[in-house]
This record gives structure tokens, C-alpha cells and sequence, in this order.
């Protein structure tokens, strides 16, 4: 599998990571979560991305990956130790977030620790960021990063102070195509993809109840890309590749419950690039449909 430098890291990331907010949320068993990051991690998988609010998400993957960590890189996020929802930006609160993260994950150190959605204010506020930095000068984390969209992605960037942003960018997601990635690629930060699939918000015939998927299969709708009306395998590998052509994208990370589907993902990506043409009538067909109301989903 195709492998990239995060920004001006020294991380080497599997351009397909593996998400961990399914796992955690849906409850997942820690054989077939074992099962599923073993296949990953022989097939080629080198990142994986959680966060300490995914319910049992690390406690799950730092028993799967055991003997294994010195294989791959291991990011998690901090800001919602109580929940998703109930956000606490305390230095304090951080530090001990990020203790029990390292604990859960079973190591003595995290390849990115990363400050998950916080507000424009309280970035420029400042003492989240300076717990960050506490917790990699202490050794438990060797870069920081910014987890968001929008504004505060942007100063996120701007500030200085952070090695990574990872951002929402898909077919359905294009925001940050203009408002932060140039700046990020201009700043040489490793740039993660989240949500690349939409959330597959495709594949509903009618308008999901949830709001995970409604806003995507909303966008999807309008946007009625063409190549959606192909097969399952056409759709994904069209959409997770368009994702990895952005400029300046260096992994994307995908989530999943199933032990085999990392590896018919990762098998999509083995056709190639994105054809500049497609990417292009995809990228058009954005600037004619969106507008201002249509921005990155946090």
C-alpha cells in the first residue's frame, strides 16, 4: 500500500488508516476487533485514529494490537473525557484525558495526540494548545494536532503551534478543499481525511433518521454525481480515491466493524489514482451545487 510523510513529521502513514469511533460506539467484541486490526496490519494498515470519547474504542485497540504497536502509529483525541458533547478544555482535565488514554491504549507514548473539534475561542484562548504541548515536552506524545473544520481549522493552521490538522474531506465535503488545505500544504502540516466515504450516506434509498447520515445523503442527493449509480465497489473506490487525490491529503482514515472490509478498501485503492478528469467534473460539480451553507461536518 502506497505510504506518504505526514507534513514535516516523520510519520510515514499507510495512505488508508483505520478509524475508531465504529468500534467503540457499536459495541464491537475484542475478537473481532482483533481479528480485524490483525488482517489491517498485515494487508498494509500503519495508522490508527480513535478518541478517548469513542466509548471503549482505545481500551478495545490496545488490546487487539498488543505486541504489535511498534508496527503502526497510534493518534487519539482529547476534549470529551465525559462524552461526546461534553466538552472540557481544561489543562488539567487534558493532561489526565491524555493519561488514561496512554493506559487505555496500552503504550507509553502516542504518535499524535490531538485536540478534538475545539472552538475558535478557546483555540485562541491558548491553554488547550499549551496542555498539548506539555504532554509532548513530558514525552507521552511526539506531535500534536488539530481535529475540526471550518474557522477554527483554519486558525488551527494559522497559529503555528500544531504538526496535523484532520479535517472532513469527501465528495460531499469540500469546504475545506479552499478555506484550510492550501494553507496547511503551505505550512507543511500532515493533513489526515476524515469521514472520506461520506459516511457511505449513499446507500439509503430514503432519508436517514439519524443525523450522522442525513446531511451527506441530503448533499448527495443534490449533487447526483454520476458514478453513485454504479455498483458498491465503483462508488467507494471512486469516492475514497478522490478523497487521497486532494492535494496535500496524506492518509485518510476509514472506520468499520467488519474484519474484512479494511482490506477490500484497500484493495480499491490498488486501481490507481483518481483519472484528473474525473476528479475535475467532481470538483465542478461541487462549485455549481453548494453553497454557503454546506460546510465541514465536525
Amino acid at each position: 500500500m502506497e505510504r506518504r510523510r505526514l507534513g514535516r513529521t516523520d510519520i510515514v502513514a499507510s495512505v488508508l488508516g483505520f478509524g475508531g469511533a465504529e468500534i467503540g460506539y457499536q459495541r464491537v467484541s475484542g475478537p473481532t476487533v482483533a481479528r480485524l486490526l490483525g488482517g489491517a496490519l498485515d494487508a498494509g494498515l500503519n495508522v490508527i485514529d480513535t478518541a478517548e470519547c469513542y466509548e471503549d474504542s482505545e481500551v478495545l485497540i490496545g488490546r487487539a494490537i498488543g505486541a504489535r504497536r511498534r508496527e503502526l502509529y497510534l493518534f487519539t483525541k482529547c476534549g470529551h473525557a465525559r462524552g461526546w458533547g461534553r466538552p472540557d478544555w481544561r489543562p488539567a482535565s487534558l493532561l489526565s484525558s491524555i493519561e488514561r488514554s496512554l493506559q487505555r491504549l496500552q503504550t507509553d507514548y502516542l504518535d499524535l495526540i490531538q485536540l478534538h473539534s475545539c472552538s475558535l475561542a478557546e483555540l485562541r484562548q491558548g491553554d488547550a494548545i499549551a496542555a498539548l504541548e506539555r504532554a509532548r515536552e513530558r514525552g507521552w506524545a511526539r506531535y500534536i494536532g488539530y481535529s475540526g473544520d471550518g474557522e477554527a481549522a483554519r486558525y488551527a493552521i494559522e497559529c503555528g503551534r500544531f504538526d496535523t490538522l484532520q479535517t472532513s474531506v469527501s465528495i460531499a465535503d469540500q469546504e475545506a478543499l479552499e478555506l484550510t488545505l492550501p494553507r496547511a500544504r503551505a505550512g507543511q502540516m500532515g493533513v489526515i481525511a476524515k469521514r472520506p466515504l461520506a459516511n457511505v450516506a449513499w446507500r439509503y434509498a430514503r432519508k436517514p433518521a439519524e443525523p450522522y447520515y442525513e446531511t451527506y445523503w441530503s448533499r448527495l442527493r443534490t449533487l447526483d454525481y454520476e458514478f453513485l449509480k454504479s455498483g458498491p465497489d465503483t462508488a467507494v473506490g471512486t469516492a475514497l480515491s478522490f478523497t487521497l487525490s486532494v492535494p496535500g491529503v496524506h492518509t485518510a482514515i476509514v472506520g468499520t466493524t467488519k474484519p474484512e472490509r479494511w482490506q477490500q478498501n484497500a484493495a480499491l485503492l490498488r486501481a490507481g489514482a483518481l483519472p484528473p478528469d474525473e476528479f475535475e467534473r467532481t470538483r465542478a460539480r461541487w462549485r455549481e451545487i453548494a453553497d454557503a451553507s454546506w460546510v465541514g461536518q465536525v
